[in-house]
């Protein structure tokens, strides 16, 4: 099972925003997950710049990503994928390791 899979419409999306920021040579997306939500876990995505010893960095489709330790156990096998259709916009998070997610989608349990 791959650590984590970015979808080509994720890759992009991400490449885009690098780019309007100015980040593309520098930064990559750090995946988090922290404490918090109505089912106890939620999702971060931010660029950073910063890889620590403790974090797993891997390229897909041409983006960098950057787990924690922490997060990666949360992570593994998760798909990230990007729509932009009528109904919604947006990262969307495909995670095989979540036992329940709440209505929203904004947070899970595992």
């Amino acid at each position: 099972m791959p650590l984590i899979e970015v979808t080509p419409p994720a890759a992009e999306r991400i490449r885009d925003l690098l780019e309007k920021e100015g980040k593309a040579e520098t930064h990559g997306l750090r995946m988090k997950v922290v404490g918090g939500g109505c089912s106890g876990l939620r999702y971060e995505l931010a660029f950073d710049d910063q890889v620590r010893d403790v974090d797993a960095e891997v390229e897909v489709n041409g983006v960098k990503v950057i787990l924690d330790e922490k997060s990666a156990l949360y992570l593994t096998g998760t798909t990230l994928d990007f729509v932009d259709t009528l109904q919604e916009s947006g990262f969307k998070i495909e995670n095989p390791n979540a036992n329940s997610t709440c209505g929203c989608g904004e947070s899970f349990s595992a």
